[in-house]
């Protein structure tokens, strides 16, 4: 009988461990990172970002996969303040009237925009998609999603989400015989309306009929 409990043990060691295994924790790449929105301007050649929130300024400073300075130097020339909406490291100035810096590690978005701070849906949306010819856009958060498109009543439906690997998931929803669903993808994506870049690229299927936009995580998820 001991031969045989002793057997019997070492067979489940390789669960335990498995076990071990799945029950450790992630890394969490956003550890010591904040994310924040505000505006960006230019001063002396640098790059500033002002928070929508507070006196602070950073100068940025690109991470090894954004091109913020680039992309911003490329915006078209519109009405509006240019808008970002941006994680990484922020330091902070020694002294108040100095400025500190913030080495970014992801982009969600950077658009022409005088409104893009006061948003109020922007705290409880999941993700945010739109496209255009004709225009779309969808507002998903924790209460369900919201589809508007030109020349159709707008829609407020639950939904389900799928993650299909990657990084890439899609939302799905049922209305009026009509099978509508979003999916998207971690991938740099440029507004052909107004040039505004995006972290997200999206497609809209409804009944099987697909349009293409960008989109970019709201305040809700911490992506």
């Amino acid at each position: 009988m001991p031969t045989a409990r002793s057997l019997v043990l070492v067979a489940l060691l390789p669960v335990f461990a498995g076990c071990q295994m799945f029950n450790s924790k992630p890394v969490d790449n956003t550890a010591g990172l904040s994310r924040l929105q505000g505006e960006l301007v230019t001063d002396n050649g640098q790059l500033i970002f002002q928070p929508c929130v507070g006196q602070q300024r950073y100068v940025i400073s690109d991470g090894a996969t954004t091109t913020l300075v680039q992309d911003a130097t490329d915006m078209p020339d519109k009405p509006g303040k240019l808008f970002a909406d941006i994680r990484g490291s922020f330091v902070s100035a020694k002294t108040p009237d100095s400025t500190g810096e913030v080495k970014l590690q992801q982009v969600y978005r950077l658009e022409r925009s005088s409104s893009a701070c006061n948003d109020p849906n922007f705290k409880q949306q999941t993700v945010h998609a739109n496209g255009n010819a004709p225009a779309w856009e969808v507002q998903a958060g924790g209460k369900g999603l919201v589809l508007i498109r030109e020349g159709q009543q707008d829609l407020a439906l639950p939904y389900v989400e799928e993650q299909v690997g990657d990084g890439r998931f899609y939302l799905s929803t049922e209305a009026n015989n009509q099978h509508i669903e979003l999916w998207v993808a971690p991938q740099r994506c440029t507004d052909s309306a107004n040039g505004s870049v995006q972290h997200l690229a999206a497609e809209l299927r409804v009944n099987g009929q697909v349009q293409r936009g960008c989109g970019y995580f709201g305040g809700a998820r911490n992506d």
